[in-house]
């Protein structure tokens, strides 16, 4: 937190007197404005477009520090503990804030979903990347692309980084969270005294909503050509969420300081979870009158999308300022959806009439090894966008009981866990290489469909074939890893840190250019 701490509180204080009632009946008025250019074909585009929003940690790269042979310090050991990021650093580096001061969030270019706009979408990720990556170096500190982070800040533990808060006169600031007025307001307004972490023997209690900090995601978005198929493709999302997040999962570990006291480390492998981030985010967010991360309901019409919005239960009211944009027309219901939280949800926007758009934001998948790999992810959801619908494929009528069941049997075992899904030829299936066999084909057909050669879209796709041929995800890399320390005589703690620094050592040389199975082969 800033030396700003009290004009934040006073800013803060200043949201929480937002008349709740007047921005719900501004944002229903939204909706109507934006159902009523539904209607007049404004968010309607003659292609699909796609972009990705890419989110990272820092860590310390250790070099400024000697190791003490005397108290068992070394620089091995000095290196990769979470460090914060000075805002002026994510100026230069041209990167946005997120809730932590150790995030840093990339957004790249919307990018027309054919050839060269794909490539335009991995490019532009490596060059930012490799330009922040020179910047970061340069100041000790590493940008990491991952599920969650396990080694706290020197000096302190990951309890009391996410923990630590202040109270000014009645309004509680996150030590550590970035100076934003959402933010905090999110802690302020929520009606509720505590947040805390709900996953298999983690033991995390805050005052803020600062234990979501914990976790990174990538979130690649599809822009639908006709704003009315809006619900077509939110439901196939949904149906494609649990496989694409089997193949996905990065997150089994918590630091370890956060495990109940006396748990033994082979209760914590047997029953944790392969992605817990997504324990995390529903945890720390949701209430009981208000479910705010969760896997949505099927969607039937696209103006549903908008009154979902609008009837969503609002967390932090908050003033909307007037401007000139074409979205500002619906400015407290874009501000709205900025806590709307779903695993896949829709978002309607545009500065102007002519760049107006609906698209699907899809969220569950955590940050990945290598930027090959959340490309890959990012080429698979646009090529299933483009493929499933055309195909007319079966899935679209798999049970949205089956599809949310599907979505926590990944949360919960990763690639191990137990699908369901209905093959191109109507066939229910439990066989994972059926299902996965099917789910990339379409991948594959979708992303030929849109311009790419075979060679191009198998390329694009390559990350995740290895991982279905191999069984295997970052995930159970993670675990096997944590295993071996453990084998070897290690502590919980030592073996989830010497896991932690394999896998920043292996991202060195990987993250730009690599694929995580190069870590493997």
């Amino acid at each position: 937190m800033s030396d700003d701490g009290p004009e934040l509180a006073d800013r803060v204080r200043d949201v929480l007197e937002t008349d709740a009632e007047a921005f719900r009946r501004r944002a229903e008025a939204d909706a109507e404005t934006v159902k009523a250019e539904l209607r007049d074909g404004t968010f309607d585009n003659h292609q699909s477009i796609v972009g990705l929003e890419y989110e990272f940690y820092a860590v310390s790269e250790g070099r400024w520090r000697e190791g003490d042979p005397a108290s068992g310090s070394s620089a091995e050991n000095d290196a990769y503990h979470l460090s914060r990021v000075p805002r002026r650093m994510l100026e230069l580096i041209g990167f946005e804030k997120e809730l932590g001061l150790h995030n840093a969030e990339m957004t790249t270019s919307p990018q027309p979903l054919n050839a060269d706009g794909l490539h335009a979408q991995a490019s532009e990720v490596r060059a930012r990347l490799d330009a922040a990556l020179n910047t970061t170096s340069a100041e000790g500190t590493r940008l990491v692309s991952d599920g969650m982070w396990t080694i706290p800040p020197v000096g302190e533990t990951a309890r009391s980084y996410l923990a630590d808060s202040v109270d000014d006169d009645g309004v509680r600031l996150a030590t550590n969270m970035s100076e934003s007025v959402r933010y905090h307001a999110m802690a302020n307004g929520s009606g509720r005294d505590e947040f805390a972490v709900d996953a298999p023997h983690v033991d995390l209690v805050a005052d803020t909503v600062m234990p979501e900090s914990l976790i990174t995601s990538i979130q690649p978005h599809y822009q639908v050509a006709s704003a009315e198929d809006i619900p077509v493709y939110h439901n196939l999302a949904l149906r494609i969420a649990g496989p694409l997040l089997a193949l996905g999962v990065n997150a089994p570990f918590f630091p370890p300081d956060l495990y109940e006291e006396g748990v033994d480390a082979e209760d914590i492998l047997r029953d944790g979870w392969h992605e817990n981030r997504i324990a995390v985010f529903e945890s720390v967010l949701n209430r009981d009158d208000a479910q705010k991360v969760t896997f949505p309901a099927d969607l039937d019409t696209v103006e549903e999308a908008a009154d979902r919005v609008a009837a969503d239960p609002s967390v932090v009211p908050m003033p909307v300022e007037e401007g000139d944009r074409f979205d500002d027309a619906f400015a407290t219901l874009r501000r709205k959806h900025g806590t709307y939280w779903r695993w896949v949800r829709p978002v309607f926007d545009g500065a102007t009439r002519s760049a107006a758009n609906a698209r699907i934001e899809f969220r569950p998948i955590p940050a990945q090894p290598t930027v090959r790999d959340s490309v890959a992810f990012l080429a698979a959801f646009a090529g299933l966008m483009e493929s499933l619908p055309r195909r007319h494929h079966p899935v679209a009528d798999l049970d949205w009981e089956t599809a949310e069941a599907n979505f926590y049997a990944a949360v919960r075992d990763g690639f191990d866990a137990d699908l369901s899904w209905v093959s191109n030829d109507g066939t229910e299936t439990s066989d994972p290489v059926a299902i996965f066999d099917d789910l990339l084909a379409h991948a594959e057909d979708g992303l030929e469909n849109a311009g790419l050669d075979e060679r191009d879209a198998e390329t694009y796709l390559a990350p995740l074939r290895w991982r279905v041929d191999t069984a295997t995800t970052p995930a159970s890399w993670k675990r096997d890893r944590v295993r071996a320390h453990l084998d070897d005589g290690a502590d919980l703690t030592d073996a989830i840190s010497a896991m932690q620094r394999a896998y920043i050592d292996n991202q060195r040389d990987t993250l730009v250019d690599g694929s995580f199975s190069d870590w493997v082969a």
